[in-house]
Order: structure tokens, then C-alpha cells, then sequence
């Protein structure tokens, strides 16, 4: 079963969105893997204090992405195989380098200083 239990809301993206970014970096990272069930939506709107509605909107994202597979009366489950997890972990990287270079370029920051400051965090993230 997939916990969501340090699934943390942020402000500034609609809530089903953060669900599916949720599962799909889960999958990207080997975390949750093919086989795996979702919480009923029921259960998942309860754990998270959501609609149910959110979480239906986000298992239909997932659905149409071939992420996850549902039927009448039973679980969720992950049907995620390796191309597909490959696929999300480039599509994550680009999403998130594109808003990392984005908000970069809104604080004037050039591309010099851009390389240096993830180099000098790259390193410190090496080290135990």
C-alpha cells in the first residue's frame, strides 16, 4: 500500500496536481513500484482532509498516463513499468530544471553564477 503519509501540501499548485507529482517522483525514484496499491479514494480524502472529488480528479490524471489502473469496487494499483518510470523521471528533471532556470533568470542571476551556486550546494550534498 502507498503511504501518504509524508505527502506535504504546498501552496501555489492546485491539490490533485501535487497528488499525481507525488506518485509520479515516487515511481521515478523506485519508491513505489509496479504492483502497489493506492489507498481507496474514500480512505485518501480522509488521511488527507481533502474532497474526494481532488483525489478522483488526480487517479484519473494517473489513469490517463497509464500510471495506474483502477477498477469497480477494488484498489487502485500501479501499473507503472520501467519505460514509463524512465519517461517520468525525464519529464520530472525537465520540470523542475525549467522552473529552477525560471526563477533564476526573474532574480537576475546569470548563468556563471547560476552553474557556480548548484556546483557549491552539489558538493555540500556530497558530503556526510
Amino acid at each position: 500500500m502507498i503511504s501518504f503519509s509524508d505527502f506535504a501540501p504546498r501552496e501555489g499548485s492546485p491539490l490533485y496536481m501535487q497528488l499525481v507529482r507525488y506518485v509520479q517522483r515516487g515511481i521515478a525514484a523506485g519508491t513505489i513500484r509496479p504492483g502497489d496499491e493506492l489507498p481507496s479514494r474514500r480512505a485518501l480524502a480522509s488521511l488527507l482532509g481533502v474532497n474526494p472529488n481532488t483525489i478522483q480528479k488526480a487517479c484519473a490524471l494517473l489513469e490517463e498516463e497509464g500510471i495506474i489502473a483502477s477498477h469497480t469496487g477494488a484498489k487502485s494499483v500501479v501499473t507503472a513499468d520501467e519505460a514509463v518510470r524512465r519517461r517520468l523521471t525525464e519529464e520530472l528533471l525537465e520540470y523542475d530544471a525549467s522552473a529552477l532556470v525560471r526563477g533564476l533568470r526573474q532574480m537576475g542571476i546569470t548563468r556563471t553564477q547560476a552553474v557556480e551556486l548548484v556546483e557549491r550546494l552539489w558538493d555540500q550534498e556530497e558530503k556526510p
